[in-house]
């Protein structure tokens, strides 16, 4: 009731003229869990004094009051529960006009308009815009299926960022730089702080070493993260380079065991060729022996007989 009664006093204090307040145009950004300034303030006469001055900070929409100060001090017995602890105006430079508000651990929540209440003479108000962001974690990407991958297959690469603040935009782009816009599915899901969790889900055909790239854009901190994949059309695990020195180790081992098969062939051929001539040598000694051993026993057998025919 109170708080009512200090708005309407407010609202009816119009005598000559209006407090000029000065108030930021864009609204202010403020990253999440960060502190915020709301800037406002005016220009105060060379009389003015702390007790002459009325500030009330309140939602624009909801006119739920945010801080309160009349005189003299703060008043915020009918603060909102969630600013409790959170607000503090600039109290050394209250006399020179600044009635800036600070704003605590800036949550998700507060985003959205404040409107400035002032009186000292003369009443004004103006509104201030706070909006919150947070950058988004770098994106990892998985593969599914992950191996024995071939040209042809149907394969999904998803992309993961986190905890990031406000709507992210996704895309993708192939080893070219240009964008992929079809077989995509992107779902952005806010977590129990309001942060956002993304994930995009790009469909494609293997081909022989493509690359696909995934961009996380937050338009409001202008932030731009991505990572890439390349899919080789094979084994993830077995690259490219290892499986050619494989094969090529491979051919050089069966051209070595073919040579190693022709070197020891020829050499049992030469073996058995050197035996058969060994062979053929000893057998034409031994009918060389032969004959000679059969010599003197026929002469010996003809004097024998000549020795019968003179007796």
């Amino acid at each position: 009731m109170c708080f009512q009664l200090l708005i309407l006093s407010l609202l009816l204090s119009t005598l000559a003229g209006a407090v000029e307040l000065v108030v930021p145009e864009d609204p202010v950004v403020t990253l999440f869990g960060r502190d915020a300034t709301l800037h406002c303030s005016f220009s105060p006469d060379a009389n003015f004094s702390l007790e002459d001055l009325s500030l009330i900070w309140q939602l624009t929409d909801t006119k739920r009051l945010v801080h309160s100060f009349s005189e003299g001090q703060d008043q915020l017995a009918n603060q909102g529960t969630i600013y409790t602890n959170r607000t503090a105006l600039f109290y050394s430079q209250l006399p020179q006009g600044n009635v800036s508000l600070l704003l605590r651990r800036v949550r998700i929540s507060d985003e959205g308009s404040f409107t400035c209440f002032v009186r000292v003479q003369d009443y004004n108000s103006a509104a201030v815009m706070l909006q919150v962001a947070a950058f988004y974690s770098k994106p990892s990407l998985n593969l599914e299926p992950n191996k024995n991958l071939k040209p042809g297959d149907l394969v999904k690469v998803t992309c993961h960022t986190f905890s990031g603040y406000p709507e992210a935009t996704v895309l993708w782009q192939d080893g070219r730089g240009n964008n992929i816009t079809e077989n995509i599915t992107t779902s952005q899901v806010a977590n129990e702080e309001g942060l956002f969790d993304v994930q995009s889900t790009l469909r494609v055909v293997v081909e022989p070493n493509s690359t696909y790239s995934c961009l996380v854009k937050n338009p409001l901190l202008h932030q731009e993260t991505h990572a890439s994949v390349t899919i080789t059309g094979q084994h993830l695990l077995f690259p490219a380079v290892a499986l050619w020195v494989t094969v090529g180790l491979a051919v050089c081992l069966v051209i070595l065991l073919v040579a190693l098969a022709y070197v020891c062939q020829k050499k049992i051929r030469q073996s058995c060729k050197e035996e058969k001539e060994k062979a053929a040598l000893e057998g034409q000694e031994d009918g060389e022996g032969s004959k000679t051993a059969l010599q003197p026993l026929k002469s010996t057998e003809i004097k024998e007989d000549l020795g019968e025919e003179i007796d």
